[in-house]
């Protein structure tokens, strides 16, 4: 029977509780893939706290994988309740999990873990996830880094990230399913009354527009989108709000915010939607009608493109 070794890194701040779930979680597993009739793999599971030697910290600068080889099939940086790491702090644990990486170690993050992740370096010019409330001060420190904070979990294969602090419950349902199958996580999932992998971050998050761009210019044309609650309005507007010519105001506010205006105005509206669906009875088509579409056609599509459920489906999930 093959061992599979995980191991928890407890870095500064690292959420605790999170690291004692992902170890329940993956008893339970280990129990119920126990019962099947076929071979499986073991799950070893340990914790690794900081200056241990396995997981330096800045007293252990050097720090090894392993005296003989890869000593984890799989490291894990849970969450934190704090603020993201530093770079100070965390340098010589990403040489660490570098040198891991290297040795055949798969690295995967949850939450605001993506910023030591990022830091080793290896996520230049991939695609990961981090909790959606992060996503600018991500993109800030880590501007070669595509940042997806609409999905959940994304699994690179060597390298995996998950979104929101609770989303280690998706993590560790997604490395069960990879090395005990999907009929154990699938029944992990039922024991433990959550979710399988298949939701996404973009259910439950909020727009938050970028807004500490520095482009003063464009932030008035923002403020001035925001108190009209998306109402439509005409590119002349923006630009004469932002002082600028029409080509010259669509090319900084793409470069400032991410988006087109269409894609921003459409943002606004949709997070207007969910909140009309989130606290009152008003029906679909009406809510279509108070954020800006006559057609509520047009409205559905638009909203499952951007939160990834039906506006229906929606409010029987959130309503309040």
């Amino acid at each position: 029977m093959d061992e599979i070794r995980i191991g928890i890194v407890l870095y500064p701040g690292a959420q605790l509780s999170a690291a004692m779930g992902l170890t329940d979680l993956f008893a339970i597993a280990g129990r119920v893939a126990a019962q099947a009739d076929q071979p499986i793999s073991r799950l070893a599971v340990r914790s690794l706290p900081a200056g241990t030697g396995e997981a330096p910290d800045e007293a252990d600068a050097e720090g090894t994988c392993a005296a003989r080889g890869r000593s984890h099939d799989v490291l894990i940086l849970p969450p934190s309740l704090e603020a993201p790491i530093g770079p100070g702090v965390a340098a010589p644990l990403a040489g660490w999990l570098r040198r891991c990486h290297e040795g055949g170690t798969v690295l995967a993050s949850v939450c605001s873990g993506a910023f030591l992740l990022a830091e080793t370096g290896l996520l230049e010019g991939r695609t990961v996830t981090t909790h959606w409330n992060h996503a600018e001060t991500f993109r800030v420190r880590f501007p070669k880094v595509a940042l997806d904070t609409d999905r959940l979990v994304i699994d690179g294969g060597d390298i995996i990230s998950a979104g929101g602090l609770m989303s280690w419950t998706d993590l560790g349902l997604k490395l069960v399913e990879r090395f005990l199958g999907p009929l154990v996580m699938v029944q992990t999932a039922r024991i433990m009354l959550v979710d399988p992998p298949g939701r996404e971050q973009s259910y439950y998050s909020g727009f938050a527009p970028r807004l500490t761009h520095g482009d003063a210019a464009i932030l008035k044309a923002q403020h001035f989108l925001q108190a009209g609650e998306g109402r439509e309005v005409r590119l002349a507007q923006l630009a004469e709000q932002a002082g600028l010519e029409e080509r010259t105001f669509l090319r900084r506010f793409q470069k400032a915010t991410g988006m087109t205006t269409t894609e921003y105005l459409q943002r606004l509206r949709v997070a207007r939607a969910q909140e009309m669906l989130q606290f009152s009875r008003t029906p679909v088509e009406r809510v279509a009608w108070e954020v800006g579409y006559a057609d509520p056609g047009a409205f559905r599509k638009i909203f499952q493109r951007i939160v990834g459920l039906g506006p229906g489906e929606y409010r029987r999930r959130f309503h309040a």
